[in-house]
């Protein structure tokens, strides 16, 4: 004689598992999130500047930002910095569900402008 199989109770579905996010999937979401701060900042001039990168590590819940940027100079480099930082923050903690305390920027270099003049010579000094 068979004894009744009894199911186990129904969990909610937030109860069922755990969601994991690649360290590499937030750091995407954070070199986009830094590439359009800094489009925003640019306006519509195009430099040809490299995209940011970002570099994530994370531990439970909280995610460690560090980015990397090549910015326009001259320019306000504390607004960029600023801007860049307040949108991967808010971006990471609404794509991810993840804290951020902080973004650390690193400045790999700046661009200045061509100096060429408008009809397109050089301006040489001696």
């Amino acid at each position: 004689m068979s004894t009744p199989r009894t199911t186990p109770p129904r969990l909610a579905a937030a109860d069922r598992g755990a969601i994991r996010i690649a360290d590499r999937v937030v750091a995407k979401i954070a070199a986009q999130a830094a590439r359009e701060a800094l489009a925003a900042q640019r306006g519509a001039r195009s430099t040809g500047v490299p995209p940011p990168h970002a570099v994530v590590t994370v531990h439970h819940d909280i995610a460690r930002v560090r980015v990397s940027l090549e910015l326009d100079y001259p320019g306000d480099l504390a607004a960029q910095c600023a801007a860049v930082r307040r949108l991967v923050a808010d971006r990471v903690e609404a794509y991810a569900a993840m804290t951020v305390p902080e973004v650390d920027i690193d400045i790999e270099h700046l661009h200045a402008p061509p100096t060429g003049t408008a009809t397109g010579r050089v301006r040489r000094l001696r």
